[in-house]
């Protein structure tokens, strides 16, 4: 079995509070923590559905019912966003100065300058020394499958190196494998014994992208001939470009849509010229590695006016393990978005400079925003709403290629603290209940958190966690390079009785987590 398959997370059991970044209590601020070596796509996006968040490699959830500032999950809806006043606003300001140059250069930093102030305050833990590292590098072994309950036969024994050399980097790992039913684990081969003839034959990434890519632009063209025979119909206009312009323009009566807002931004007569570049985070990557110094000088940058840190604290070294460590492994499965999923950050760039970046995690179900920083100069273009409208654009265009991926998730809301509170303002917006994990809408959550800073959210009294903790036993386990159930490690671990930690864990990342993910016990 490939360590890279699967999730193998190291989970720590604290019970001290720290200092809070929010209401700056000494030791008020609780949350439970575990180190992700790495972690699949599917994990995390399972993960932050139960409230959990990462701050580099570092994967966290606050103890909602005991810490000071309780920290709730907060998302929007991309399909049925609307842009607010204030949103519009910005984007005007950003036209105006992209075409006129217009915008008096800023007297102070903007007031609520990201989504993502709450990532790092806090939780930014010391680099992980764990001996996993080093078991990182060799292949891991299953235990027995004869001593392994049926229900737990989810993991292939790892001895086919070259049939991992050859598949598609596309194709579903074991970690989406281990919710199939015991029957369809028994219809797949033996290693060794040739290719499933139940799946249709490997192909090549990269032939597939091109495929659908193909697919794509032959869709376009047709919806374009088709809207053009509609136009020709229904008018008499002689002039291809007025033909044209009455097919691009609005109707009337209709609200300008946020896409529209930003396209009539980009001109190439434009006095600025503004690009918005993906850049994967890797080191592999040619464009994330020529643009790696202009990005940390500016990251230094920002910590220092922003949040008033030493350069100590914001160096290079501080910068790479914060915002370019990511656990996620990059995956690019043929009905993804053409990115691929992973990390990411969204380079903004100003006349050929950098200005700003936003690191995002693309999911499954979500763009996910975690940081965002920017050079303290350009404040007064208000790049923090400017960044976060950008990236719910960005879902938008993602969301016609993966219709599942339908959420931008903002991080936290602190009802308490007011800094925080402005994230309800991109509608419509759903908090994340603590208890029973569901979506409510947030205007009725407000009333409860007005009286409560902590609340169940929740309406219905009788609903409960529906993927709460229900068989310890088939929690995985990695023991001595060893993947195998927690009651077969129980059996050989004998010397230390770590039952109450791995319940823990299990608890908090639920059932389905537990029993794919693999919790390192030394």
């Amino acid at each position: 079995m490939a360590a890279g398959s699967v999730s193998i997370v190291e989970y720590f059991t604290e019970d001290e509070g720290y200092k809070c970044g929010y209401c700056k209590g000494a030791s008020s601020n609780y949350s439970n923590g575990m180190w992700a070596h790495t972690m699949t796509v599917q994990d995390y996006q399972d993960l932050i559905d139960r409230g959990w968040r990462r701050s580099g490699m570092y994967v966290y959830k606050p103890v909602m019912n005991r810490t000071c500032c309780p920290q709730y999950a907060i998302r929007c809806h991309i399909l049925d966003f609307k842009l607010a006043k204030s949103s519009k606003k910005v984007l005007k300001k950003m036209t105006r100065f992209l075409f006129k140059g217009e915008g008096a250069k800023g007297d102070g930093i903007e007031p609520m300058d990201s989504y993502n102030e709450d990532i790092g305050i806090g939780h930014q833990p010391a680099t992980c020394t764990s001996e996993v590292n080093i078991d990182l590098e060799k292949p891991l072994k299953i235990v027995s499958l004869e001593e392994i309950p049926k229900s737990a036969e989810v993991l292939e024994n790892p001895q086919t190196d070259s049939a991992d050399d050859n598949r598609d980097p596309g194709q579903k790992h074991s970690s989406a494998e281990a919710n199939d039913s015991t029957e369809s684990c028994k219809s797949v081969p033996k290693p060794g014994r040739g290719a499933d003839p139940n799946k249709p034959p490997c192909r090549k990434a990269k032939d597939v992208r091109r495929e659908r890519k193909l697919k794509k632009l032959l869709q376009k063209q047709q919806q374009i001939e088709m809207a053009d025979v509609s136009q020709h119909q229904e008018t008499s206009c002689d002039s291809p470009n007025t033909l044209l312009l009455q097919h691009r323009a609005p109707q009337a009566n209709q609200p300008k849509s946020l896409e529209e807002f930003i396209s009539e931004s980009l001109s190439p007569d434009a006095v600025h010229q503004l690009e918005v570049k993906l850049v994967p985070v890797s080191f592999d990557d040619p464009a994330f590695n020529e643009s790696f110094n202009q990005s940390a000088t500016l990251y230094s940058k920002y910590q220092m006016a922003v949040h008033h840190d030493s350069p100590d604290e914001c160096s290079e070294s501080e910068y790479t393990r914060f915002l370019c460590q990511s656990p996620l492994q990059a995956e690019n499965p043929p009905d993804g978005p053409d990115s691929g999923y992973g990390s990411f950050h969204q380079q903004y760039w100003l006349d050929g400079k950098i200005i700003a970046v936003g690191v995002i995690d693309i999911l499954p179900r979500c763009v996910s925003s975690v940081y965002l920083y920017y050079d303290p100069d350009y404040a007064f273009l208000s790049l923090g709403v400017y960044s976060a409208v950008r990236e719910i654009a960005f879902t938008t265009e993602l969301q016609k290629t993966v219709p599942d991926l339908c959420y931008y998730y903002m991080g936290f809301y602190i009802h308490s603290c007011p800094k925080m509170k402005y994230k309800g303002q991109y509608h419509p917006s759903y908090l994340l209940c603590p208890e029973t994990y569901i979506w409510v809408p947030i205007e009725k959550c407000k009333t409860k958190l007005d009286q409560s800073k902590y609340s169940r959210l929740n309406e219905d009294p009788s609903a409960e966690d529906e993927n709460s903790l229900q068989n310890l036993n088939k929690v995985l386990i990695l023991y001595r390079n060893t993947v195998m159930p927690y009651n077969i490690y129980r059996k050989r671990q004998k010397r230390v009785n770590d039952e109450a930690a791995v319940q823990q864990y299990a608890s908090l990342v639920g059932q389905t987590c537990a029993e794919r993910m693999v919790l390192y016990r030394n």
